[in-house]
This record gives structure tokens, C-alpha cells and sequence, in this order.
């Protein structure tokens, strides 16, 4: 298993994994990120300043992935951790904890404070994931991300 920033040649992959692991956990309709303009193209979103995108690649195929990139309509000093997926035969193995360990370190180098993410209830083993981190819960959604169908919000100090 590999983790390495994505690159041009990985979009459809990652795409494609977005578009199916979202409504496996009921999370396809308005308001998810699923509909995001950038998941048709996330090497060109984030190969952005103070981006990054990791993926899981495991024999030639790419089974996960996650990024950070500024909170939009955030603090300067807070970074969203986005778009973090895996396919049913990338989890369960400590890809994910491995995919959020480079995205946080990415996002201490390029000078954030604060990791923020939005999630949904019916992802349990993120959520998990995510306290075991470290992750707060908090009350409310920050930024403006569009995302108004996400139900469980998250912060980090890093």
C-alpha cells in the first residue's frame, strides 16, 4: 500500500469513489459534497497553495483517499479536511488513520491552526475515526461550505 499526493491521471478513479461510497451511507442528495464541482477534477483543486490530496493506492488501485484545503468563508488559519473516502476494501485496515495522519501534517506545514470537517451520522467508523484523533465535536457548521445536508461537525487544533 502506498499514500501519495494525487495526481492528473487519478481523477476518474477518485471520482469515482466519491460517487460511490457517498450513497452507500445515505449522504447522494442536495447538500453533499457528491455535487461538488471538484470532484470532477481534484488534482486541478488541489493542486492549489495550502492544498493537498493524498490517495491509497494499493496494487495499482486507488481504494481511498483525503484532503485539506482553507475552510471556505472560514478563518485564515482554519483548513477543512475534505473528501476523505475508501472503498469497502480499503477500510477496516489503518489506511484511513494513515491518509488523516499526511493530511494533518500537510496542513500544520502549510501554516493552519485549526482542522475543521463536516460528516454525516450514518458514518460511524469516520466519526470514530476522527475522535480517536482528536476531533471535538462542535455544535455547529463553520465556513460556508454549502454541505447543509451534513449533520455532524468536527474541530481540530493542530
Amino acid at each position: 500500500m502506498t499514500i501519495r499526493k494525487i495526481r492528473p491521471e487519478d481523477n476518474k478513479h477518485v471520482g469515482n469513489i466519491i460517487r460511490t461510497v457517498m450513497p452507500e451511507f445515505g449522504a447522494s442528495g442536495q447538500g453533499f459534497a457528491i455535487h461538488d464541482k471538484e470532484v470532477d477534477d481534484m488534482y486541478a483543486t488541489y493542486n492549489q497553495p495550502r492544498c493537498a490530496y493524498f490517495v491509497c493506492e494499493e496494487a495499482g488501485k486507488i481504494v481511498g483517499g483525503g484532503g485539506v484545503a482553507p475552510l471556505e468563508g472560514g478563518d485564515a488559519d482554519t483548513c477543512e479536511l475534505k473528501k476523505m473516502y475508501f472503498l469497502p476494501e480499503g477500510r477496516g485496515k489503518g489506511w484511513g488513520q494513515q491518509v488523516l495522519h499526511e493530511c494533518l501534517k500537510a496542513a500544520t506545514e502549510m501554516g493552519f491552526h485549526y482542522c475543521y470537517l463536516e460528516t454525516f451520522n450514518t458514518m460511524k467508523g469516520a466519526m470514530k475515526l476522527y475522535e480517536k484523533n482528536g476531533f471535538e465535536k462542535i455544535p455547529k457548521p463553520c465556513g460556508n461550505t454549502g454541505h447543509f445536508a451534513c449533520d455532524t461537525f468536527y474541530r481540530k487544533k493542530l
